[in-house]
């Protein structure tokens, strides 16, 4: 399958410059493609895996990748709807870079035949004078078309600042100079970018009389609309340190029926025909989720790595009581605990009644409906029925020696961390 036709299946094109020449280009490629990641957080997020996932492509097709890293335009800040971007300082934004480099790394191959590179554009623009900047970019900008633009537009009876105004001169340089250094003629990014990736097309047909082009990806959304990767406690982080495997894991695996082909052809790398069996296996028994286990699984092998996975997996299966929660690691005990929104109880000299532990977990409403719970046989601790409402832990009930995992019923589960 052709690139291009690859990435219009797998739903990942939402606008191109000329889409004949685009696909005439990458016939005669090789060629040199760039995305960029603005360091406005300590990790990327899970948005910007869409534009990981492109490059992959790209690169598997044979085309060369640059990975270019904001570290001028991050400190400026990460662009808002509504209101201006907050500013970050020089140190902040370099600790930020340093991590996103880690982070992007994994995703492509930094040493074969088209192997990728990592760019910073700090460096072309550290050293530029303002004049040099209004002379050499400032004058290919017409205000008037700055003006129409609907993100000024939008903001204009409101206010908005020179600095919001003027990031497309600055993601247009960037083009530029990937031109200039690499022969760079391929941009991509968000349909959010759309705007900012045209400007720099249009910024290299005007200063150095050549034709390159750009694609965008489309916003993911939810099946009622709503963004794609964010949850009710924030953003879905790359970042193990952030969003934890195993909440990772759990987030992919809860995805909507309407949604999860959609999210498999755009996070999997699997083959038109392995999506359309499991599309198949979706429609003939759906309470398998079994579309959903591929995707939870393909996408955090791919973030993070196949052994973080089966971690993931297991923990989970622990959780619920198909497993034995005893076989966990300490370090995915912690992930689980803390997803599960775990209670520190303070050490003290008797470890808590089981009554008292199921409703310091909050799996119950009260202590009252604790002993109710035992006597319905729908009390556990570490997956261990409870048919005592008198029963008290024990120190061999704390797995790694300090965790009890308290469950009512299948599906409501909670935990204490016992600090002894």
């Amino acid at each position: 399958m052709h690139v291009l036709d690859e990435l219009t299946w797998r739903g990942l094109v939402a606008n191109s410059t000329d889409a004949a020449a685009l696909r005439e280009h990458l016939d005669n490629g090789p060629i040199t493609f760039y995305v960029g990641f603005d360091p406005t957080a300590p990790s990327i997020h899970f948005g910007n895996l869409v534009q990981l996932m492109v490059a992959r492509a790209l690169q598997r097709a044979g085309h060369h990748p640059l990975l270019l890293v904001g570290g001028s335009t991050g400190m400026i800040g990460d662009p808002k709807e509504a209101g201006e971007r907050v500013l970050n300082s020089a140190e902040t934004v370099a600790g930020w870079v340093a991590n996103i480099r880690r982070q992007v790394e994994k995703f492509l191959d930094f040493t074969g035949p088209n192997a990728a590179r990592l760019v910073n554009n700090l460096d072309w623009t550290e050293g530029l004078s303002t004049l040099d900047f209004l002379r050499d970019i400032g004058k290919h900008f017409p205000v008037n078309r700055m003006l129409a633009r609907e993100v000024v537009r939008a903001r204009l009876e409101a206010g908005i600042s020179y600095t919001e105004f003027s990031y497309v001169l600055l993601q247009s340089l960037d083009y530029r100079e990937l031109f200039r250094t690499y022969g760079c003629t391929l941009q991509f990014g968000g349909s959010d970018q759309w705007g900012n990736i045209t400007a720099g097309v249009e910024l290299i047909r005007r200063s150095e009389q050549a034709q390159v082009h750009a694609l965008a990806t489309p916003l993911l959304t939810k099946a009622d609309g709503t963004k794609f990767g964010k949850t009710e406690s924030g953003t879905v982080w790359l970042d193990p340190a952030m969003t934890s495997p195993y909440a990772f894991h759990q987030y992919f695996l809860n995805a909507e029926d309407a949604k999860v082909i959609e999210y498999l052809k755009v996070f999997s790398e699997r083959s038109p025909d392995e999506i359309a069996e499991l599309e198949r296996q979706m429609a003939e028994a759906p309470h398998l989720r079994a579309a959903q286990r591929a995707l939870a699984d393909d996408v955090t092998a791919l973030v993070h790595s196949p052994q973080e996975r089966d971690a993931a997996v297991a923990a989970a299966a622990a959780l619920f009581g198909r497993s034995e929660l005893t076989e966990l690691s300490d370090d995915v005990l912690r992930q689980v605990a803390q997803e599960v929104g775990a209670v520190d109880v303070p050490s003290g000299a008797d470890l808590p009644s089981v009554v008292d532990a199921l409703a310091a977990s909050g799996v119950v409403a009260s202590k009252s409906a604790a002993r109710r719970t035992i006597a319905e046989g729908g009390a556990y601790v570490n997956n261990q029925k409870v048919t005592d409402p008198d029963a008290v832990l024990r120190d061999e009930d704390l797995l790694q020696g300090r965790y009890v995992v308290l469950r009512r019923g299948r599906k409501t589960v909670g935990a204490l961390n016992i600090q002894r």
